[in-house]
C-alpha cells in the first residue's frame, strides 16, 4: 500500500449503521500512536491500527464508581496502551501495574495492592483468576466482564460473570451468568441499578410487613399494661393484617423506581439495601404505628365507650400504616389503588351493621373518624420527619 511520503494512515474500527463495525481510515498527521508520528522524516511511514473506546464507556464507568463499585481493567496490552485507554475512560491518570509485578506478591500483599489499582496490564488468564480469588478472600463481591476464551476461567470464578454477547466467544458466554447482548458497559450499570431497586423494594415491603406487625404488638402490650386487656380482638388484628399487609405490601414490592430513587441507589452504595437500613425502617415504622394507634385509642377513651375506643384504635392503626405506605410509594398508581382500596374496605367493615359486630367494632360517627384520621395523619407526618432526621 502506498501511503505517501511523510504521511501514514490510522485505521480505526468504528460503529457504522445498525451498530455494525466498519473501518475508518485517517491521516496520522500529528497524532502519535505507539511511537509513530505522521510528520516524521521520509521513510518513517507506517500503518497504525486502533480500536477506539466507546463514547458510552466513560459515563458508564463514572456511574459505577459513584455506585461504590471499584472498576479495574485487566488486559494483556502494553502498560502504555492500557494507561491511555484507562485515561480516556476515567478522565484522569490511572494507577497501572503489570501482571508480572503482581506475580511477585503473596496473596495478602496482592489483596492489599488491589485496593487502589485501576489497570493491570500484561495480565494473563492465570493472573485474572488469582486477582479474583484475592478480592473474594477479602469478602469482596466480584463481577468479571470479558469476551474472549482466555477470560472464561475468571468469568466462571467471579461472583457474577458477565460476557459480551455480540463479539463474545462461545466459551465466555457459556461460563457467564449474564450475557450482555449489546456489548455496552452502560447495560451493566443499568443491571446493577435494577438489582439495587429490586432489593430496595424488598426492603420496603419487609418494613411494611414486619414493622407494622411490631407496631401492632407494641400497641397491644402498651394498652394491656394500662387497662389490663388488649383493646383489639384476634379478628381485628387479622383484619389489620389483611388491609395493610396484603395488597399494599405487594404494590410496594412491584413498583418501579423513580428518577430520585435511581440517584439515591447510586449514592447509597452496595450495602444499603438491607442490614442497617432495614433495621432503621423497621424501628421507625413500629414506633410510628404504635404512636398513631395509641393516640387514637387514648383520645377515644376520653369521649366514649370501650368498644368505640377500640374501633377508633383499629381505624387509626390501619390509617397510620396506610399513610406510611403512601409515603414510601409516592404517587405510584398501584400503591395508591391498593391503599385507597384498603381504606374503603376498612370503612365498609366498620360502618356496615352485622359485619361491624362480627369484627367486634361499632359504627363511628364524625367525631370518631376525625380522631382516627387526625391520629394517623399526625403520626405519619411525624414518621416522615423522623426518617429525614434519623441517621442512615
Amino acid at each position: 500500500m502506498d501511503i505517501g511520503r511523510g504521511g501514514g494512515l490510522l485505521v480505526r474500527s468504528v460503529e457504522g449503521s445498525g451498530g455494525q463495525p466498519r473501518l475508518a481510515v485517517d491521516q496520522l498527521g500529528d497524532l502519535r500512536i505507539d511511537g509513530l508520528r505522521g510528520n516524521d522524516p521520509p521513510g518513517s511511514d507506517g500503518l497504525a491500527l486502533a480500536d477506539p473506546v466507546r463514547t458510552s464507556a466513560a459515563p458508564a464507568a463514572a456511574q459505577l464508581r459513584r455506585a461504590g463499585v471499584q472498576v479495574v481493567m485487566l488486559t494483556g496490552d502494553h502498560p502504555a496502551t492500557a494507561d491511555a485507554i484507562a485515561t480516556t475512560v476515567n478522565g484522569d491518570s490511572a494507577h497501572v501495574v503489570t501482571g508480572p509485578e503482581l506475580a511477585e506478591l503473596d496473596d495478602e500483599q496482592l489483596a492489599d495492592r488491589l485496593r487502589d489499582v485501576d489497570v493491570i496490564a500484561r495480565c494473563s488468564p492465570n493472573d485474572k483468576v488469582r486477582i479474583i480469588r484475592a478480592l473474594q478472600g477479602r469478602g469482596r463481591t466480584v463481577a468479571m466482564t470479558g469476551d474472549g476464551a482466555n477470560d472464561a476461567p475468571a468469568i466462571r470464578l467471579a461472583d457474577v460473570g458477565v460476557a459480551l454477547g455480540r463479539r463474545g466467544t462461545p466459551a465466555a458466554r457459556t461460563a457467564a451468568d449474564v450475557v450482555v447482548t449489546d456489548d455496552q458497559l452502560a447495560t451493566i450499570t443499568a443491571a446493577l441499578l435494577e438489582g439495587r431497586a429490586l432489593w430496595a423494594s424488598v426492603r420496603d415491603a419487609l418494613a411494611i410487613l414486619l414493622g407494622g406487625n411490631l407496631g401492632e404488638v407494641s400497641f397491644s402490650v402498651l394498652a394491656a399494661l394500662v387497662t389490663g386487656r388488649s383493646p383489639l380482638t384476634a379478628r381485628q388484628i387479622l383484619l389489620v393484617n389483611l388491609l395493610t399487609d396484603l395488597a399494599p405490601a405487594v404494590a410496594i414490592a412491584l413498583r418501579e423506581p423513580k428518577r430520585a430513587d435511581v440517584a439515591s441507589l447510586l449514592d447509597d452504595g452496595p450495602t444499603s439495601s438491607l442490614g442497617g437500613q432495614l433495621n432503621r425502617e423497621l424501628f421507625l415504622r413500629a414506633v410510628v404505628t404504635t404512636l398513631g394507634a395509641s393516640a387514637g385509642w387514648g383520645l377515644a377513651r376520653l369521649t366514649g365507650r370501650r368498644q368505640r375506643a377500640a374501633t377508633v384504635a383499629l381505624a387509626a392503626l390501619v390509617g397510620t400504616q396506610l399513610g406510611q405506605t403512601l409515603a414510601v410509594g409516592g404517587l405510584d398508581r398501584r400503591v395508591l389503588l391498593a391503599s385507597i382500596g384498603s381504606a374503603i374496605a376498612l370503612g365498609g367493615v366498620i360502618q356496615t351493621p352485622g359485619v361491624s359486630q362480627f369484627f367486634g367494632c361499632t359504627p363511628l360517627g364524625p367525631v370518631g373518624w376525625a380522631i382516627a384520621f387526625g391520629a394517623s395523619t399526625s403520626a405519619t407526618v411525624l414518621g416522615a420527619v423522623g426518617s429525614r432526621l434519623l441517621p442512615g
